[in-house]
């Protein structure tokens, strides 16, 4: 298909299971297409569409035939990335549930290289797609191939820094806690024990020893933590990667970890509070309540 978009993967059958971003999207991008009065653009502003409101799927589907001129699919997409920019909210959802078939397979293809969990990587991909709609030219050609090329390169960021990030011996929480209840007598001693030491001993703040017990030893995936902090998944996951080295560093001996120690507690944590928003709050948020959000918006 033209500019690298692909066709919509089939919908998972699984039920109960945590909706993954992209999912998410694209329900609220259903919701916003349906009904009698869909979000819509003016096909007179733009040469070559009918001279009629057309629904962003329908726009979406006309852009993604291989008889789309090159020309007019530029001058479509920068109305749209315009109104994103002017309006946010419905037009920003949209913006983005137009190129959901390139996400998708940006998304498929970072999976294909990497352990990371799915709902990262969706999020870091359709974030990268998302500064990309706030600071793309529209002035230059071929904006949905360079809209497509800032979500691949923000996924590939996050697949690079997890493999490149230290990787602490799995049976080391294990480990010191067996040496610490040797040491200590009776008790209850286990790997929570060993995360509240090192905030003891000030090794972790109290946020990097939360983000490490949430992500390791519960199911919570980063960028679920990172949404219910207010923070980027990016960040979170930079966070996790420098703690867990100085936390290694600490249980094995080394030295250094003092000094990182320190100036990591001068570090400002995410604050506790959800995000507010589509662009800030996927993959958390519900597609009625995102629906709700962005009703009411000009076309």
């Amino acid at each position: 298909m033209p500019d690298g978009m692909s066709s919509f993967p089939p919908r998972s059958a699984g039920r109960g299971a945590p909706a993954l971003p992209l999912a998410t999207l694209r329900d609220c991008f259903g919701l916003l297409v349906a009904g009698p009065a869909p979000l819509a653009l003016d096909g007179s502003t733009v040469a070559g569409l009918p001279a009629r409101p057309v629904a962003l799927d329908e726009l979406r589907d006309l852009l993604l035939a291989a008889s789309c001129l090159p020309a007019l699919r530029d001058a479509a997409w920068a109305v749209v990335i315009r109104r994103s920019r002017r309006y946010g909210g419905a037009w920003t959802v949209g913006a983005a549930g137009m190129a959901l078939p390139a996400l998708y397979a940006v998304c498929a293809r970072l999976g294909a290289h990497s352990d990371l969990d799915a709902a990262d990587v969706q999020a870091e991909v359709l974030t990268g797609f998302l500064e990309a709609v706030a600071t793309v030219r529209l002035d230059l050609p071929r904006i949905a191939v360079r809209l497509r090329w800032a979500a691949y390169r923000a996924g590939l960021a996050l697949t690079v820094q997890q493999r490149e990030a230290p990787r602490p011996d799995p049976d080391l929480f294990q480990t010191v806690a067996a040496a610490e209840a040797a040491r200590s007598g009776p008790g209850l001693t286990g790997p929570e024990e060993v995360l509240a030491g090192a905030v003891v001993a000030g090794v972790l703040s109290d946020t990097e020893a939360d983000l490490i017990a949430a992500t390791r030893l519960d199911d919570l995936t980063v960028s679920a933590w990172a949404a219910r902090h207010a923070t980027a998944p990016r960040r979170a996951a930079r966070l996790r990667n420098r703690a867990e080295q100085r936390l290694a560093d600490h249980l094995t001996g080394s030295t250094g970890s003092s000094r990182a120690a320190r100036a990591t507690a001068s570090e400002r944590p995410p604050r506790p509070h959800p995000p507010v928003g589509v662009v800030g709050s996927l993959p958390p948020a519900s597609a009625p309540a995102l629906a709700v959000a962005v009703a009411g918006v000009p076309a």
